[in-house]
């Protein structure tokens, strides 16, 4: 698979639930423009329990060699992120920031952390087991 799909595994309508078992959301992904273009570029939808709702946009970027994605969700958070294959997993960061997807089958898991030492140390923020619906 080239680098420019390495994110499809994530397409699809899913149900999210944290690692205990507790649904937290729903999360809608798509790929743009019917898989028509030359990289890969999704659309996300994101609807929390919680009321927060978020889009983002992801793009991989052939002239950098990297994914990219832009977050913004209904409290007015905006997240800027950069990255690729890594180990198996699609990782992407920015500052203080670290969001790894990885796949089995017909589920991905999403862990966010957070670090405020430079990637000395992190917390996870978010740890979403994503199943199919």
């Amino acid at each position: 698979m080239s680098d420019s799909h390495a994110f499809d595994f994530w397409i699809g309508e899913w149900d999210v639930f944290d690692p205990q078992g507790a649904q937290v959301g729903t999360n809608d992904i798509t790929a743009l423009f019917a898989g028509r273009s030359a990289g890969g570029m999704l659309h996300e939808h994101w609807h929390g329990r919680g009321g927060v709702e978020g889009h983002s946009l992801n793009a991989y970027d052939a002239d950098r060699g990297c994914w990219h994605q832009t977050w913004m969700d209904s409290t007015g958070g905006v997240l800027l992120l950069d990255g690729g294959m890594r180990d198996g997993a699609l990782v992407l960061e920015a500052a203080g920031e670290r969001i790894t997807w990885t796949s089995d089958g017909d589920e991905v898991r999403q862990v966010w952390e957070s670090s405020g030492d430079d990637g000395a140390t992190w917390t996870v923020a978010f740890d979403g087991r994503y199943r199919r619906r």
